[in-house]
């Protein structure tokens, strides 16, 4: 990968032309079905248990620093709804995107860069076959899929989480951090989380896709690609949530 600003903009069109290819692919049938499903199952096998796993600490932590927060400011009855608020509008969202893109999409990177090294892309090519179609497609929607649930199954497990340690270790009220949920959180916060997580999904699985296919050099080639995946996913998803963050709180009111 070239390191000039000439190199690193044309690598950047070329990332965003196939993100459109993959746009204009999506309604063309036949539909890849049983590697959307293979991929979907795949993705999740690999990024469920990591995730339920990451989320604990992050509700944890969040926890402790808010009730800490909180008692100092004399109002531990809120420290429910910051806790919930904060998992549920930011820490799903970005511990789902990493998962995602350190687990689902180096798998992603490697396939189609093996496949690439061993000619298997230009073969089907040779044959009419669109590898976008064939491959990227459907597992650019299976990533879509699997971060929408993974940000649920990181809200679920991250309150649990928050809530525990609120209340054993800092002698908490149940009741009171119950009750306060839906003081400063509201339905449209966990719409935009999963808005988030299904863009953020996208975004892993196309920048996955796209260095896989783009790789060379053999089996060096293949690593190198994955681990420049992984450092372009992260940079382009901490953009994108500033972004989509600030859009949000543009068009949305918010509780006071």
């Amino acid at each position: 990968m070239s390191l000039s600003p000439t190199g690193a903009l044309r690598q950047s069109g070329h990332l965003f032309a196939m993100a459109l290819d993959v746009l204009r692919t999506l309604p063309r049938r036949p539909f890849q079905a049983r590697e959307f499903i293979q991929q979907a199952w795949f993705i999740a096998s690999v990024t469920i248990l990591p995730t339920a796993l990451v989320s604990i600490p992050f509700g944890a932590v969040i926890a402790l620093q808010i009730g800490s927060l909180t008692r100092q400011l004399g109002a531990q009855s809120f420290s429910g709804a910051a806790s919930v608020l904060a998992v549920l509008r930011e820490a799903s969202p970005i511990v789902t995107a990493l998962l995602i893109a350190g687990a689902g999409g180096t798998a992603i990177c490697a396939d189609l860069g093996a496949r690439k090294i061993r000619e298997e892309i230009d073969a089907m090519q040779v044959l009419g076959i669109d590898p976008i179609h064939r491959l990227v497609v459907p597992r650019v929607l299976a990533s879509m899929v699997v971060a929408v649930l993974l940000n649920g199954l990181v809200s679920v497990v991250g309150v649990a989480g928050g809530y525990f340690f609120n209340v054993v270790l800092q002698n908490g009220t149940p009741g009171a951090y119950l009750a306060s949920f839906t003081t400063l959180a509201q339905l449209s916060d966990l719409w935009a989380a999963e808005i988030k997580a299904l863009v953020f999904g996208a975004i892993a699985a196309i920048v996955a896709s796209y260095k896989g296919l783009t790789a060379k050099g053999g089996p060096k080639g293949v690593g190198d690609a994955v681990n420049q995946s992984v450092v372009i996913t992260f940079m382009v998803l901490f953009v994108t949530n500033f972004v989509m963050t600030a859009v949000y709180f543009q068009v949305v009111p918010q509780r006071g």
